[in-house]
């Protein structure tokens, strides 16, 4: 009888977890390979046994309650310790496979990690890539990442952040903007320009640009007529249409600068970066599949000369 117990109640929390993690008790029960009356039955009874709620049920969709996200995290590293334990014996604990669920930003989304995914995935063929390419703030848990790229680590002790690399900001402009407009020479100078601010969605407020003034990093809160949300890119465009100044990665612009479209501006106030990490959940066990991705992005940004040298730049976020 105890067993009996104990085997339904692993089976109530996978379906539980399939449910969490897609958010809907049919496509989690398409998942299992169970019918949506059996996930809804087992999460009722597992409601009942907890005497908690863990889902709130709308006719369109669920979502988790407070108890059910925490529950959700306990059990999903519980699953995943048992997983690990079954590939162990199996052989397949080093053995990357599954969907790896990747959140990063627009930029560096198509800069950086876009060009490196067919390498990867021809090392390792047996993982999927789902790939969100977003500079929305996002929700581990609730929305079920593996990991994610920031430029802004947050201050949360549940996840790792693993530096990946300072990348340079650099001020540029069209030729025929400047040529209209006349040259800025100094930080100062910037009120007397158009400049293209870009929302910070974690703050609802344009990000400052990062420039040198007297030897220090100074924020610049710059002015102009175009205010741009969600896709940093957009500012790289406007820019070379002759719109104004924007600030960007320089890695965003190398084939602007390389053929003349934009041109560096305020090179004496630049030098300034903001350094790029990868995050994921602070656990006891680090999915093959992640610890294969995170090792191989920094590895291939070390061998392009862009990266942080193996086993800087790891720590835990406080």
């Amino acid at each position: 009888m105890r067993r009996h117990f104990e085997d339904v109640l692993v089976g109530s929390i996978e379906l539980f977890c399939a449910a969490a993690e897609y958010r809907s008790f049919t496509a989690a029960a398409s998942a299992v390979g169970v019918t949506p009356a059996a996930v809804s039955r087992s999460v009722s009874r597992l409601e009942a046994r907890l005497g908690a709620r863990l889902f709130v049920r709308t006719t369109r969709q669920i979502s988790l309650t407070e108890d059910g996200r925490r529950y959700f995290e306990q059990c999903r590293q519980a699953l995943g310790q048992l997983i690990d334990a079954e590939r162990a014996i199996a052989g397949l604990q080093d053995r990357p496979s599954g969907v790896l669920r990747i959140s990063v930003p627009t930029t560096y989304g198509h800069h950086r990690v876009l060009p490196l995914l067919p390498a990867f995935r021809a090392r390792y063929p047996e993982v999927r890539v789902d790939l969100h390419i977003s500079n929305r703030n996002i929700d581990f848990v609730d929305e079920g990442y593996d990991l994610a790229i920031r430029a802004r680590a947050p201050a949360d002790s549940s996840f790792v952040a693993r530096k990946l690399e300072d990348a340079e900001l650099v001020v540029v402009a069209a030729p025929g903007y400047l040529a209209r407009n006349g040259l800025p020479d100094s930080v100062a100078s910037l009120a007397q320009h158009d400049c293209i601010n870009f929302v910070l969605p974690s703050t609802g407020r344009p990000i400052p640009w990062l420039l040198r003034e007297d030897g220090k990093v100074v924020e610049v809160a710059p002015t102009g007529n175009y205010c741009l949300y969600e896709d940093v890119l957009a500012g790289v465009t406007l820019a070379r249409s002759g719109a104004g100044l924007f600030q960007a990665y320089r890695f965003t612009l190398e084939a602007e600068l390389r053929n003349n479209a934009l041109v560096e501006v305020l090179a004496a106030h630049g030098g300034c970066s903001r350094p790029f990490s990868v995050l994921y959940p602070h656990g006891r066990h680090l999915a093959p599949k992640v610890r294969a991705f995170v090792d191989f992005l920094v590895e291939a940004l070390r061998q392009e000369g862009r990266g942080q040298a193996p086993g800087s730049g790891s720590s835990t976020l406080k």
